[in-house]
């Protein structure tokens, strides 16, 4: 997988094709919520999202992709229906740092929910 497959598999929710690149030490910083430290942690709240993902109908759409050298920068919303009826809708942004072995150094993801 090239640098932007793996941040366009990770900012859609499909974690798993994601964690062979990951970085043993990497942080996933979501700005005024969390921090994530280290793969295992990362891999576990991926893991309750998934949960989440699979419990409602997600409608993602990416809006932009901008790659340069080892940064990847992902932005698009998601909508969270339930049986029709939409539960949230989420503008986001996700920017991927990466090292030479293609491997997720860092994350720093933006997440507005519209109202």
């Amino acid at each position: 997988m090239t640098k932007t497959t793996i941040a366009q598999a990770f900012s859609n929710g499909d974690f798993e094709k994601t964690y062979p690149f990951i970085a043993e030490n990497a942080v996933w910083t979501v700005i005024a919520e969390n921090a994530f430290m280290g793969k295992q942690a990362i891999i576990d709240h991926c893991e309750q999202v998934a949960s989440y993902f699979k419990s409602v109908t997600t409608d993602f759409k990416t809006l932009n992709i901008i790659a340069d050298g080892n940064k990847v920068a992902i932005s698009g919303t998601a909508e969270f229906l339930r049986d029709g009826t939409s539960l949230n809708f989420v503008s986001a942004c996700d920017i991927y740092e990466f090292d030479a072995n293609n491997q997720i150094l860092n994350i720093t993801s933006y997440c507005i929910e519209e109202k």
